[in-house]
């Protein structure tokens, strides 16, 4: 039997930060020879939002770029970008047709974004969970790797895979796979600078509130400066009202590769004039690595180019024929 097959994508919206990767490329990396994997950079779902024409397709680029950077290893790894497989939009479609309407309105992330989005909210933004599905299904994915977050929207992409199995399937030869969640508690939630109770986002206007990983030395130190902290000395990972302290000391933690145990008491009697700067140290060299790989690959247009056009070529083989699958259980005829 072969290796089980992981499908995961992040939107080309602004640079990529510690959140992103400390909460879900780093662990992609880790586990990476241990399954088949399609990453894929998630363009159509980043015009759900309002967003720039202009940059879009070189943060594309960017996104890929970072993927290769980060350690995503082609040996093991297949990196594409969503929109350049059009079988992506022709399921979505497909699905879209047997997805009732109340399940996309009830979603939460649908529901806290038409707040934000208020009068100018989108179709495209209610379908958001549908063509995630497809992306998903498209593959055969057994395994999802999702957080907290986006566990809802599989759940969806389950509902989903019973509801056509049961329509244009049976028992013995289903259409589609049921996908399985791939959840890693560590460093899943990585908090923003500016409220340790939040999310760090991209999606949050305050470039103060997260650390990218393309940040400059500079730019790190003066973000964890200035990031929020609290009037106590010692730091400590398990005072709820403290939610800063234990933040910053998952962050360390996360990138200086000690265990939690060498981390509590290295820290326990420290002030925050001296654990910042520690985190500042600690963050850049951690960065540095990514950040000279992704110069050396962007310095390398054509090298990208060909690793996009080789995971399209790849993706494409296997999308093409879930979609002819799909296309049949519906009864289209097809091209001859």
């Amino acid at each position: 039997m072969g290796k089980q097959r992981v499908l995961s994508g992040v939107q080309p919206t602004g640079n990529l930060h510690l959140g992103n990767y400390l909460g879900a490329i780093r662990n992609w990396v880790e586990g990476q020879s241990e399954y088949e994997n399609y990453f894929c950079v998630v363009d159509l779902h980043a015009i759900t939002a309002p967003h720039n024409p202009a940059t879009l397709a070189s943060d594309t680029y960017t996104i890929a770029a970072l993927y290769l950077a980060c350690g995503i290893d082609l040996e093991y790894s297949t990196i594409f970008v969503q929109s350049h497989v059009s079988a992506h939009t022709e399921l979505a479609w497909l699905l879209n047709c047997i997805t009732p309407i109340n399940w996309l309105q009830d979603m939460i992330q649908f529901k806290e974004k038409a707040v934000k989005q208020g009068e100018n909210v989108n179709a495209g933004l209610l379908n958001y969970p549908v063509l995630m599905a497809a992306d998903i299904l498209l593959y055969d994915a057994d395994k999802v790797p999702v957080g907290e977050d986006q566990k809802q929207h599989l759940e969806l992409t389950r509902d989903l895979v019973n509801r056509l199995n049961h329509q244009f399937g049976t028992p013995e030869n289903p259409v589609l796979k049921l996908p399985e969640p791939l959840i890693r508690t560590d460093g899943a939630r990585v908090m923003s600078l500016t409220d340790g109770t939040r999310k760090m986002s991209k999606s949050d206007p305050s470039e103060q509130s997260r650390i990218n990983l393309l940040d400059s030395p500079d730019t790190i130190a003066k973000k964890i400066k200035r990031c929020k902290t609290d009037a106590l000395r010692g730091l400590t990972f398990d005072d709820r009202d403290r939610p800063e302290a234990r933040n910053l000391l998952t962050l360390y933690l996360l990138l200086s590769g000690k265990s939690k145990e060498e981390v509590a008491a290295e820290c326990e009697n420290m002030g925050w004039g001296d654990f910042k700067p520690l985190l500042t140290e600690t963050t850049i060299n951690a960065l540095k690595p990514i950040q000279d790989k992704y110069a050396d690959i962007m310095g390398d247009r054509g090298y990208l180019e060909s690793v996009l056009r080789q995971g399209k070529e790849q993706a494409e083989a296997i999308a093409n024929q879930t979609l002819t699958k799909v296309k049949k259980a519906f009864g289209y005829s097809l091209p001859v």
